[in-house]
């Protein structure tokens, strides 16, 4: 196959670490201190590379049993076709040592460092996160972004050279087994009876925003007015009508597909000012900062009210919005209630019928846009891994400026939303 012939190389090597009893110092092929350890960081001149085929992980002593895996990306047709970074670790062998729901820190010496999930399905994360891809049978790992592309997220360009060493170290032994059952149980439908408790509104999840700074009546997000797949656009669209609604924003569609949605001639959208993004939710990669940008000048250029959607208004609106929110002053409390919101207008249907979502299941829902947003903002140099506590504003005017907005058009963009 041609994947297989691209190959540069195929087998990996290994750091073999072992803990000095009673002492911070760890035996050698490669030397990872414990105050490394504790801070995430690895050092790249502690990579020790060998042509020996067989796989062997560094591991601790005690309870916790933290390993750790040297290996090399080596596939530039991946990299650069796909934006997935091909990690030479054969996929069972490292499930010896690492499990479905661990997280782990990836470290991509001189490019960059993320902890990410490992999960065998691209459904078993949201659209937008960072992942380790890890399938039974396969000779290799995935380092990938859902609809994004990795590549560029680690700033790898077509210079770089290869093979490229990457380190993979146990971050948190099961952190992400919740989201995994989370996801697991969530179910949604297409027809309203499903859904007895909500209104016309929270079924077509069709709300104003209304968090800290946001002006009453300028800002409004839902699914998508014009898109019958769904089952809500007629919905959407006669909300939208209601509320007056000026200019939307959609990140789903061209126009020339918008348009051949059956009823669009008749919308009340098709009299309006719309601007067309046709994104993918890869929210710390160019195609999507291009037309978030683009989205953002046409509101500066449009008067509001304001609609932004997507499909289901979930994923490239739910993270939209909460920038927005995030821009105007919104706590990371309202932040995270506004996002959740929206699963709470989906999920999770059983039996036909809609039953309310757990506190538990809201939380784990609500911990997904920190974690878009995090990892968007440290594309950009933006750090906002204290999300509590993080003055969001500043943190997304410094995001914002660079994605490309003047500051001239911060300003009126918050005008127009006060």
């Amino acid at each position: 196959m041609l994947y297989k012939f691209l190959r540069l190389v195929t087998f990996v090597l290994v750091m073999a670490l072992g803990l000095v009893a009673c002492s911070n110092s760890y035996s050698s092929l490669a030397d990872v201190s414990e105050e490394n350890s504790s801070s995430e960081t690895f050092s790249s001149s502690s990579f020790v590379v060998s042509s020996s085929s067989s796989i062997k992980f560094s591991s601790s002593s005690d309870a916790s049993e933290t390993v750790s895996v040297v290996a090399l990306v080596t596939d530039t047709f991946e990299v650069f076709a796909f934006g997935s970074l091909n990690i030479d670790v054969v996929a069972d062998s490292f499930l010896t040592k690492f499990d479905y729901g661990d997280v782990v820190s990836v470290m991509v010496p001189g490019y960059d460092t993320l902890d990410v999930p490992v999960v065998a399905s691209y459904g078993d994360v949201f659209p937008g996160e960072f992942f380790l891809y890890v399938s039974s049978g396969l000779n290799y790992l995935k380092l990938e972004a859902r609809y994004g592309q990795m590549a560029e997220v680690v700033g790898l360009g077509r210079g770089a050279e290869f093979p490229i060493e990457v380190a993979i170290r146990m971050k948190e032994k099961g952190g992400y087994a919740e989201h995994l059952g989370n996801l697991n149980s969530l179910a949604i439908s297409y027809s309203i009876e499903a859904y007895p408790e909500l209104s016309v509104a929270d079924f077509a999840n069709f709300r104003m925003v209304r968090t800290t700074g946001m002006g009453e009546g300028r800002l409004y997000r839902s699914s998508s007015p014009v898109d019958p797949s769904i089952g809500r656009n007629k919905y959407a669209d006669s909300l939208a009508a209601v509320a007056g609604v000026k200019t939307f924003v959609n990140l789903a569609n061209s126009e020339e597909y918008a348009e051949s949605y059956n009823g669009f001639a008749q919308s009340y959208y098709a009299t309006r000012n719309v601007v067309y993004l046709d994104v993918l939710p890869g929210f710390a990669n160019t195609p999507f900062k291009e037309g978030f940008v683009k989205g953002l000048r046409y509101m500066v250029e449009h008067d509001g009210p304001y609609l932004w959607h997507c499909t289901y208004g979930m994923d490239r609106t739910g993270y939209t919005i909460a920038v927005l929110e995030a821009l105007m002053g919104a706590t990371a409390e309202e932040i995270k209630a506004d996002y959740a919101a929206t699963h709470k207008n989906f999920y999770s249907v059983s039996g036909g019928k809609q039953v309310a979502l757990t506190a538990k299941q809201a939380e784990l829902i609500q911990a997904i846009i920190v974690r878009l947003m995090r990892n968007a903002y440290k594309v950009e140099g933006v750090d906002i891994s204290d999300f509590e506590n993080a003055d969001l504003a500043a943190a997304t005017e410094k995001y914002l400026l660079s994605l490309g907005l003047e500051q001239a058009e911060i300003d009126a963009l918050r005008a127009r939303l006060k």
